[in-house]
């Protein structure tokens, strides 16, 4: 059913809750890291009835199409959002991935991924470096002891970024729905 297909005063009241909404899911995506207008778009897309273009999008927001751009350029890279096709349609249409659970578990497998593997090739090699260093042969105990603290921390950073890159691999083959399994959505 359509918005548009309702009285005015229901329009007003069912508006009012949407952007209520649409405003708490703004502030939430800009604590990942997303701007608050792209988490108003992803809101917007999220009650709309059909898939939306640009234009449509800019109109609603009264928003730049380069704004709305970015925007849903931003969504599609983090999976937030889908590209989809509509018979008749030259137009480029958008609409919202409505699995939280999948969204979730994209948005942080792909912002985890990046960290884990920089970090990690970081700390390698940084072991390597430190290995090298109390392989010498330097006479300097209160040297080598700090050498072995350090090593010590970084291990333990890599023992951190393995634990998190197998959290990432149960995401992303829900094995983690097993422990935590998803709420039933009951009318």
């Amino acid at each position: 059913m359509s918005l548009y297909q309702l009285g005015d005063e229901q329009q007003a009241s069912l508006q009012k809750i949407r952007k209520r909404v649409i405003e708490a899911i703004g502030k939430n995506m800009d604590l990942y890291g997303i701007t608050l207008s792209a988490g108003h778009l992803y809101g917007l897309l999220f009650f709309a009835d059909k898939p939306m273009t640009l234009d449509e999008m800019g109109r609603e927001m009264e928003m730049s199409k380069t704004s709305m751009s970015t925007g849903v350029r931003t969504l599609l890279d983090l999976k937030m959002v889908n590209k989809v096709w509509s018979k008749g349609s030259r137009k480029d249409l958008y609409e919202v991935e409505y699995d939280w659970h999948q969204t979730f578990t994209d948005f942080f497998a792909i912002k985890w991924r990046k960290a884990v593997e920089t970090n990690l090739l970081v700390l390698r090699k940084a072991i390597d470096e430190l290995d090298r260093l109390m392989n010498q042969g330097e006479e300097y105990e209160e040297f080598k002891a700090i050498l072995q603290q350090d090593r010590m921390k970084m291990k333990q950073a890599v023992a951190y970024y393995k634990w998190l890159d197998r959290l990432i691999d149960s995401m992303e083959s829900e094995e983690i729905y097993k422990l935590i399994p998803k709420e039933e959505v009951r009318d």
